[in-house]
């Protein structure tokens, strides 16, 4: 990357609006930001408060309008002036730092490009953290409080039975197991969402397996853990191929110096390859691997935090799988390289020998790719699965051709919480 003290402008030369993808990328990259300045923080304030100012067209754009219009109007210039007052309340510790003048003078050029006027309301706060769905205060009984930031032990005292858990993964081509235990096999070329509810913000890109081919790889994976009420502070994690860091991007391994800060860590057994991040405040548990120049991720989360997103959202690839347009069958094969379907077969059949999703998914990618290394991606799904998934009978999965993803009126009634729109497609 260069002089870690040259912190890329997240402003185009040419005058144009930035993407989120690119405003996202200020707040990844310039994790050198001194300890007293807060530009960071102001970076993902800003972050959040415009994941839904994006309509259609031009996917991944950061649009003026948000819900309310064209230029101008008053999401953008909102946030904007929040954006600029976060950044004046930190300059005096700032001085020097080159992400603060990037953010100053780039909230600039967006406050002319969009007609916003320096006085007017701002954006509401940051809330302190979302609230989990049926979740109040318990009535005094004698015994201690349950920790705020122990979902696991909360809900159970609240409901008097554990809580629900669901379990989602993305692998190899990519393949996708949804939380509906719905299978496709996408192409998904650049950066798609996996998640994004109140809670949580992944997104994968994906390029091409080979110079093209349809089918493509996972090479880049962005976890945002939000800002959850005395628990923890806003977290990022990234990681890329050969770069799977143990610790998240300002460099901390918990969750801040909040009083539930070590209800969000990351641990390591086999570093650069498998890195394990647990959040038990929102009892989710993630895993990330690099295997064969790919990335994997493999969550188990709770059913409240996974339902937890508005009706203005309609693409969680977690959540209702690739859309039709993206998918690809099983008889949609390119190979690249001398491996026959009986050899790669054989292949996988030695650790996948049932004939399901993964062990089909595994001779897709080892026929794709020519490469024998693909049947560990499939292998470790499959045993991420049998660790995550709270019905064992709902491992092995036979999918067909025909598979599509469940609509709302179809989804179980605990998961109807509407669907969200949001497409980060950035080339």
């Amino acid at each position: 990357m260069g002089d870690p003290g040259q912190c890329p402008s997240p402003w185009s030369p040419h005058g144009s609006p930035p993407t989120l993808s690119i405003l996202t990328l200020l707040l990844l990259l310039c994790g050198h930001a001194y300890s007293q300045c807060k530009i960071l923080r102001c970076n993902a304030e800003y972050v959040s408060s415009t994941l839904s100012l994006r309509g259609g067209g031009s996917p991944g754009a950061l649009r003026g309008g948000g819900r309310g219009g064209g230029v101008g109007s008053s999401g953008l210039c909102r946030a904007l002036r929040s954006y600029a007052l976060c950044t004046r309340r930190t300059a005096r510790t700032c001085r020097g730092d080159l992400a603060f003048h990037s953010a100053v003078h780039g909230i600039e050029d967006l406050m002319i490009q969009h007609n916003c006027s320096r006085q007017g309301p701002t954006a509401p706060p940051p809330p302190r953290g979302p609230v989990f769905p049926g979740a109040g205060p318990i009535r005094a009984s004698g015994s201690p409080a349950p920790d705020p930031c122990d979902y696991e032990g909360r809900f159970s005292r609240l409901h008097r039975q554990p809580p629900g858990f669901l379990h989602c993964a993305s692998f190899g081509d990519p393949h996708v197991r949804t939380f509906h235990h719905h299978f496709h096999t996408c192409r998904v070329q650049g950066a798609w969402p996996l998640l994004d509810n109140d809670f949580l913000f992944v997104q994968a890109t994906s390029s091409p397996v080979a110079l093209g081919a349809n089918a493509t790889t996972t090479r880049k994976l962005t976890i945002i853990f939000k800002n959850m009420q005395e628990c923890i502070d806003q977290k990022v994690y990234q990681a890329e191929v050969d770069n799977l860091p143990a610790a998240f991007e300002d460099g901390s391994i918990n969750g801040g110096d909040r009083p539930g800060g070590s209800s969000l860590s990351i641990q390591t057994a086999n570093p650069g390859s498998h890195v394990e991040i647990r959040a038990a405040y929102i009892g989710t548990t993630i895993i990330i691997r690099q295997t064969a120049g790919q990335l994997s991720f493999s969550i188990r989360v709770a059913e409240d935090v996974a339902r937890a997103f508005s009706a203005e959202q309609d693409l969680q690839l977690c959540v209702g799988g690739c859309p039709p347009s993206q998918r690809l069958s099983r008889s949609v094969r390119s190979r690249r390289g001398t491996i026959t379907i009986d050899t790669a077969r054989q292949l996988c059949k030695e650790g996948l020998p049932v004939e399901d999703a993964y062990f089909h998914s595994c001779v897709f990618d080892v026929l794709i790719s020519g490469d024998p290394n693909f049947t560990v991606a499939a292998q470790a799904a499959l045993e991420d699965a049998r660790a995550f998934l709270p019905d064992l009978e709902k491992l092995h999965l036979f999918p067909s051709d025909a598979g599509v993803p469940l609509s709302p009126a179809t989804f179980p009634a605990p998961l109807l919480s509407g669907l969200f729109v949001l497409w980060l497609c950035i080339q």
